[in-house]
């Protein structure tokens, strides 16, 4: 019986069940980052119940669990996010969040199920694994500097490094069934800007007295958009936005201080670099010109996700022998980010995208947002594929390619 066959046979419709039911139980309690201290306890007693060797704490609350082969070989390492987002829940489920104001709304729940699942389908292929198999349960993926910078720092893997890592992400826009590949540079670097704006406020209609620090955060706003992204090169994708812009005024009282809050990505490093000083000196020259003053805060975030061109071709090819051509899908870059770029820059490693949207779905809620459903079938075709990888990717021979 090929490898193929003896995963569909342990992914048996019970299975894929139970694995639903934990991924609705994770669903209704959802925890911000580095605060998932009930997940990681739930997780923890799930591979207590199912005998499997696990290493904690790790950042508080991440969890290094482990499965060895029946034959000698190498190391690969599988990641699952565990942290929620601060969002209030809409999507009128039965199992929707309980934690008000905490929502997975960013899929982390699925790619725990997914991982457990996972678990549960290689302890019964220890025979077929060449080598070990690490699961990464991490806090604070959406939380800078990242809990996979933290794990790293804290010598997560000392003893027992990886020779590659790969880890998975649901993408609502693509059909439950479906999954995705990028090699090379895949998501972009993400930094969080931080600008007070300071003038004098005083009484709206004396215009003579003040120095109206919201007409400077507007130039500001409009002359970083225009600046930095004719300045941006034209082989590195950009994006400047500010989602929050605080006023604390009224219709007839201008503030002392407005604040103004965004993310500056990109996939150029030197770029970045320039990108930092440029939105700063403009920002304090606009404010200068204007009679008032800036204090500028950014905050270095995650470095672009870079997916290993040979893992990820092998790694297609794999899916592609799994699922069929039509189901495995290329992917463009993403202005998104993910820190699971900080083990990519110091492991071999791979993300890819599975899909959970509706088949026919026109519309599709997208990640971040209160509404956000996804397809659970989409389980199957994660848990399967992450197997099938974990053992063909441990395989000498493909192991020999990667590293060569």
């Amino acid at each position: 019986m090929n490898l193929e066959q003896q995963i569909a046979n342990i992914l048996t419709d019970p299975l894929v069940e139970e694995i639903i039911t934990i991924r609705r139980q994770l669903h209704q309690h959802p925890e911000l980052s580095f605060f998932e201290y009930k997940t990681s306890e739930s997780i923890r007693g799930l591979l207590d119940q199912w005998g499997i060797d696990y290493t904690f704490p790790h950042v508080e609350t991440g969890i290094v669990a482990r499965i060895e082969g029946a034959k000698p070989g190498k190391r690969i390492a599988l990641r699952s996010d565990m942290d929620a987002l601060p969002i209030t829940e809409n999507s009128g489920l039965s199992f929707s969040s309980r934690n008000k104001g905490v929502m997975h709304a960013c899929g982390h729940d699925m790619h725990m199920a997914s991982l457990l699942g996972t678990i549960r389908v290689l302890d019964q292929l220890k025979h077929e694994i060449q080598g070990e198999v690490l699961f990464l349960f991490q806090p604070g993926e959406e939380l800078i500097p990242g809990g996979a910078k933290l794990m790293l720092e804290e010598g997560v893997f000392k003893g027992r490094e990886p020779h590659l890592i790969i880890a998975q992400h649901v993408l609502p826009e693509m059909d439950a069934g479906h999954v995705g590949f990028k090699p090379g540079i895949y998501m972009a670097a993400n930094d969080e800007i931080f600008i007070t704006v300071k003038g004098k406020g005083g009484h709206a209609a004396l215009r003579q007295d003040i120095k109206d620090p919201i007409l400077m955060a507007s130039q500001i706003l409009l002359t970083l958009q225009e600046k930095i992204m004719h300045k941006a090169p034209e082989d590195s994708p950009t994006v400047l936005s500010f989602g929050k812009v605080l006023a604390d005024g009224a219709t007839n009282v201008i503030p002392d201080d407005v604040i103004l809050e965004g993310t500056f990505r990109t996939m150029n490093e030197e770029w970045r670099k320039e990108a930092h000083e440029l939105i700063a000196h403009l920002a304090s020259n606009i404010a200068s010109a204007m009679g008032g003053s800036v204090d500028v805060e950014i905050r270095h975030g995650y470095p672009f996700l870079h997916n290993n061109e040979q893992i990820t071709r092998e790694s297609k090819r794999l899916a592609i022998q799994l699922l069929g051509e039509e189901n495995v899908k290329d992917m463009d870059i993403r202005m998104t980010a993910e820190d699971f770029s900080w083990f990519t820059q110091s492991i071999p490693g791979m993300m890819y995208r599975f899909g959970v949207g509706d088949p026919g779905s026109e519309q599709p809620f997208s990640l971040h947002t209160p509404q956000l459903k996804v397809n659970e079938s989409a389980l199957r075709t994660g848990i399967s594929l992450m197997a099938y990888l974990a053992i063909e990717l441990l395989k000498i021979e493909a192991v020999e390619k990667i590293n060569t």
